[in-house]
């Protein structure tokens, strides 16, 4: 189905009522009944419906549509949506964007000056906790029942609960592991602790989801297991000190060998198949089998001022006609940096850019014509035509989180790190990638440029935009260091280094008031 939560949305109004701020990993929900009724878990179809809640907390914003009765309090409810959020961390923080609004707070995040009372810090500290909360809710009230079904159905909250908790560790290290429903407050575990939790809990339920491909689209099967794997393992070195790269190679491989394919059919005749991935049908247009986890969008009937809409209508502004990317305005936000420019091919068409009335270099950057404009993201269909929401508010594209690319990616980088992969089969994956950006083979590399920091390019070439490029940079430890700077790194025109504790956000200030077994990051 296009969307697992969108024939529940008037089920789950009724049956979730989520409206206080969950400003910790303790707060997994004291009474559960707030949101969650016992018939619920009545039988197996009665649990799919919550289940649905489980993966629209990563989606969605509340309980009314695009603003009203929000999950979370203390920020606007569009700001506070999962994947604009990690879009402002994890792209706004790099050489990828910048952002031309003046909210509180949200200058500082590409500054890299960002202090432990940052709202957007904060926010996505407490929407992981609330995904943390829900899962725990849903698996505990599901486990009552004794169904096969339902099984699968744990299994895939365990998935969405080990998603959070990567993310957690990845942007905040040291936090609450909270499993169950509890009424007191948990003492905070170590980054390691965590990372062993979330490979344990891959593990056990790989099982237990549906076979590769074999599941509605919009929910998880085995392989999204191994591809969250394959990233855990690849980042294991920069977050443990523990280098896991045979193991990334082991589970990338279980990927690579499954039913998910690039998508190569370049069904709008433009030179490449790369660019429907972030079309309007792309949850239909042979994209999908790309797309081994995805947050799936419908203009009419999951509407949120997060996601793709905010991808969409965040970056069209200046001389662009909103119309061209299937929206009715633009709101003269997003660009992206001449770092980022600077690293695409002649021909790639990747390069996916507006430079008509914009410049490349940035000398404010409020003003939004400085700075490319970034066209990657549209609300048009491979045919062209606009997507459903006919006054052009809200957007149909699905916003992948997880895509085989990115794992073909993870495979040459373990390998060149001293994986047991093959450095043949590492190259042949990168030269598949890089024929559909170029719609044929000239953009094909040589072995002797396959190495550690063209595949870090690569990534950036392939996956811009799509939440991954802070973690990428720390991990290659340029995040924070004078090794590479770039435009306005460090709140400096040119860029600058900062201190290394900002590899890792703070704690919420006000988490750490409610939760005294908690200690701040260092340097913050």
């Amino acid at each position: 189905m296009k969307n697992i939560f969108i024939t529940l949305t008037t089920a789950l109004t009724l049956l979730f009522s989520v409206t206080s701020c969950h400003s910790d990993l303790d707060q997994s929900p004291i009474d559960p009944d707030s949101f969650t009724e016992e018939d619920v878990f009545a039988n197996a179809t009665e649990a799919k419906s919550a289940l649905a809640k489980v993966y629209a907390s990563l989606a969605l914003t509340g309980q009314n549509g695009p603003a009203g009765q929000p999950d979370l309090g203390n920020i606007d409810e569009g700001f506070s949506q999962f994947s604009r959020m990690l879009f402002n961390l994890n792209e706004l923080t790099t050489d990828n964007a910048v952002v031309a609004w003046g909210d509180a707070g949200l200058q500082d995040l590409h500054g890299m000056y960002w202090t432990a009372s940052n709202d957007f810090t904060d926010a996505m500290y407490n929407r992981l906790a609330q995904t943390v909360s829900f899962s725990n809710s849903f698996i505990e009230n599901a486990e009552r029942l004794n169904d096969p079904v339902v099984t699968q159905y744990i299994a895939e909250a365990r998935f969405i609960r080990a998603y959070a908790y990567y993310n957690l560790i990845d942007m905040y290290g040291n936090v609450p592991l909270v499993t169950r429903i509890e009424t007191t407050l948990p003492m905070q575990s170590t980054r390691a602790e965590i990372f062993n939790f979330i490979e344990a809990e891959l593990l056990d339920i790989q099982n237990d989801l549906a076979a590769s491909g074999a599941n509605e689209y919009g929910r998880v099967d085995r392989v999204a297991s191994w591809a969250l794997l394959s990233r855990l393992y690849l980042n294991a070195e920069a977050w443990t000190g523990t280098a896991r790269y045979n193991d990334c190679i082991t589970f990338s491989n279980n990927v690579m060998t499954s039913t998910y394919a690039l998508h190569t059919t370049d069904l709008n005749a433009n030179g490449t198949a790369y660019d429907e991935l972030f079309l309007a049908d792309n949850g239909s247009n042979g994209a999908q089998n790309e797309f081994i986890f995805a947050l799936n969008f419908d203009g009419l009937n999951s509407q949120t001022y997060g996601g793709s809409t905010f991808l969409v209508h965040a970056a069209v502004g200046g001389s662009m006609n909103p119309n061209d990317f299937g929206v009715n305005g633009g709101w003269g936000g997003l660009r992206t940096t001449s770092a980022l420019v600077g690293k695409m091919g002649a021909n790639d068409k990747r390069a996916m850019f507006y430079s008509n009335g914009q410049t490349l270099e940035i000398a404010n950057i409020r003003r939004f014509t400085d700075g490319y404009a970034v066209t990657k993201f549209k609300n048009v269909t491979s045919t062209g035509q606009r997507g459903r929401d006919a006054s052009g508010n809200f957007v149909d594209t699905d916003v992948p989180l997880i895509r085989l690319s990115e794992i073909y990616l993870n495979y040459a980088e373990a390998t060149l790190r001293g994986g047991n992969g093959s450095l043949t089969e590492a190259l042949n994956r990168i030269n598949q990638i890089r024929a559909r950006a170029y719609g044929n083979t000239t953009g094909n590399i040589a072995s002797s440029a396959l190495t550690l920091n063209f595949v870090l390019d690569e990534r950036a070439r392939e996956l811009f935009w799509e939440g991954q490029r802070r973690t990428d940079l720390v991990r290659y430890n340029y995040f924070t260091t004078n090794t590479y700077l770039w435009p306005f790194k460090g709140n400096a025109p040119s860029g600058a280094a900062v201190g290394n504790f900002r590899n890792l956000f703070p704690i919420p200030s006000n988490t750490l008031q409610v939760n005294s077994n908690l200690t701040q990051n260092p340097g913050y």
